[in-house]
């Protein structure tokens, strides 16, 4: 069975993808499954320069979910390019790096490295992460800013360019709009929500950023609402995202809008969940006879 995707000009030979973060620079987890077989990794996302992260704690399970405050660790867009691509390229693996500049120029110059490099196959531009506080929140939520952003990467690329968004806004349909009309071939959605935890023995927030990301099945109806929102709203691909774990949450995502979706959070707990996702949706789509084209917005 065909199971490809077309993904702003660059196909997909299916519609389960790594989400960013999650899943490293794909050395980790293809510790556990065969890498080859996803349709893409969307790897950590990268800085101009090594990031080491926040202080403080990062992470803390919450009720079906997790919240972090990784900060954007990251090795760097050189290391990237020496010591991760060659690995990922020998896997025969879609790699969409995740670019996390913390300026419009610093996410310019990435993409600029990044565009034309053989084993990169498409950028995503991180415009939604909660937990930085230079540039992630503020191009995530601001149209102005977001238009500007996107207007000035893609003049620098030519690569399919799929754009990030933050749930924390009013109308995210909205803001992919302004994200298709700036120059994005396509978008993911959603990025974490934010959140944050008490530490009641210090009587103070338990992160030091105060506020962190919050992921996992926790988010998943929000995150259905808002990829079939932007499906009646725009005509670009949407890759969905948030809480899947199992084949029916595929099913979700895909039956709302999403052209592809990526798993993530519970990869941690499941490594396996995607190659199984990834067989349970071709056994539904061939016991009904039906083509992944025909299921993508079949709840519209």
């Amino acid at each position: 069975m065909d199971l490809s995707v077309d993904i702003g000009g660059i196909t997909l030979k299916n519609p389960i993808t790594i989400a960013s973060g999650t899943g490293g620079y794909g050395e980790e987890l293809a510790q556990f499954i065969d890498i080859s077989r996803l349709g893409a990794l969307f790897t950590k996302g990268l800085s101009l320069e090594p990031r080491p992260g926040n202080r403080g704690h990062r992470i803390i399970e919450t009720p079906s979910g997790v919240l972090n405050s990784i900060g954007l660790e990251n090795v760097g867009v050189k290391r990237f390019l020496e010591e991760k691509i060659p690995f990922l390229r020998e896997r025969n693996v879609r790699v969409i790096p995740n670019v996390a500049g913390h300026s419009v120029d610093e996410n310019v110059e990435l993409c600029g490295i990044l565009s034309g490099i053989d084993g990169v196959d498409a950028l995503e531009l991180n415009v939604s992460c909660p937990n930085v506080k230079e540039g992630g929140i503020a191009f995530g939520t601001n149209a102005e800013l977001l238009a500007e952003l996107i207007e000035r990467v893609r003049a620098v690329t030519n690569a399919v360019l799929i754009v990030k968004l933050s749930p924390n806004v009013d109308d995210i349909a909205g803001f992919a709009r302004i994200a298709k009309i700036a120059g994005a071939d396509a978008v993911s959605a959603v990025n974490t929500y934010l959140g944050m935890k008490i530490d009641i023995e210090r009587g103070k927030p338990y992160f030091d950023g105060i506020v962190a990301g919050l992921s996992g099945p926790a988010i998943r109806p929000l995150a259905v609402r808002s990829v079939f929102e932007i499906y009646k709203e725009v005509d670009i691909p949407i890759i969905g995202m948030g809480g899947i774990s199992s084949i029916e949450d595929v099913l979700e995502f895909i039956m709302a809008g999403a052209s592809a979706v990526s798993i993530g959070t519970m990869t941690m707990v499941s490594p396996q969940l995607p190659i199984a996702c990834l067989e349970m949706l071709e056994k539904f789509l061939e016991e009904r006879h039906l083509s992944i084209g025909e299921l993508v917005g079949m709840a519209h």
